[in-house]
């Protein structure tokens, strides 16, 4: 698991994990209070997207030195970009309040090998708003390779492997003592660390099993706004302008988010933006001046 954060210094009503949003409007402060649960707040979004710009790209920085670089990664870099011009994209709502998280942190499942009884480890990474695809090929690649590892000491196994362990009503009454510990915003540090119920983000792969891309539920225990799915390269005939059939290949996504962290309007600039960049990822190589930070 990566450690690299954002520090920020801590005030009254801060969490751990996020810093309260005391500015916002008293629409979206009483909103949590409305729809109480995460699954009752969640919109569903579905997108595909063309990608013979960013296969060339894909194929210039495999030649570059970035062996097995892919769309995985061009996933995570573009919503970093999103992050970076619309920091409400990583906001949360935890105890019936909104925060801004601290961190740009990322949940993703791995397989040690890839067969049907191979494990499944929960990776958690850190990542800053300047990153760029590189920075997040590095990074991911260091915690995939490190928790392959089968003497891999991954904080969630590690955790779980300790809970399950308990009889079922001592586990209960652990599992409601950490509700009622989020609510109010003391979990401890290294169990949020060991989380994947936690973060910005959950981004699940199917195209690396050949499958569509599936609308996941978003958990109402932790704090995870966004589920984010794609699925398989796939091909579809269409007429040029000169009335030709052609092929173009697409891959389509899904996502599903806290509609309470932003407006539609930010959702929609957000969405219109990941797509130009999934499209044309080169798009990603142009710094950005400034970044966006967050109300107060």
């Amino acid at each position: 698991m990566s450690n690299r954060k954002l520090k920020r210094k801590r005030r009254f009503g801060d969490r751990k994990d996020g810093r309260l949003l005391r500015s916002l409007s008293p629409f979206y402060r009483f909103t949590p209070f409305i729809m109480k649960q995460r699954n009752e707040a969640t919109n569903y979004f579905k997108e595909k997207f063309e990608i013979t710009e960013a296969e060339k790209y894909l194929r210039a920085l495999r030649e570059e030195g970035y062996p097995g670089i892919g769309f995985l990664h061009v996933f995570l870099a573009a919503y970093i970009r999103c992050v970076a011009q619309f920091p409400s994209m990583n906001r949360f709502i935890s105890g019936q309040r909104i925060y801004a998280r601290n961190n740009i942190e990322i949940n993703l499942i791995i397989k040690k090998k890839m067969s049907m009884d191979a494990e499944e480890e929960n990776v958690k990474v850190f990542f800053e708003p300047t990153d760029g695809i590189r920075d997040v090929y590095r990074i991911i690649g260091s915690e995939i390779e490190k928790n392959k590892k089968e003497s891999a000491d991954n904080h969630t196994s590690n955790t779980a492997n300790l809970l399950i362990k308990l009889p079922r009503i001592f586990l209960r009454m652990v599992v409601r003592l950490v509700y009622w510990l989020d609510y109010h915003g003391r979990v401890p540090a290294t169990l949020l660390r060991a989380s994947p119920f936690h973060g910005s983000l959950f981004v699940t792969d199917l195209g690396s099993i050949g499958v569509a891309p599936v609308y996941h539920h978003l958990y109402n225990f932790g704090n995870i706004p966004i589920f984010i799915a794609f699925g398989a390269k796939r091909k579809e005939y269409e007429l040029n302008a000169e009335g030709k059939v052609v092929t173009k290949k697409y891959i389509d996504y899904t996502i599903n988010l806290d509609e309470r962290i932003a407006d539609g309007y930010t959702f929609a600039l957000v969405f219109r933006y990941l797509r130009q960049y999934l499209k044309n990822p080169r798009l990603l190589e142009k710094p950005l001046e400034t970044i966006a930070r967050d109300i107060d």
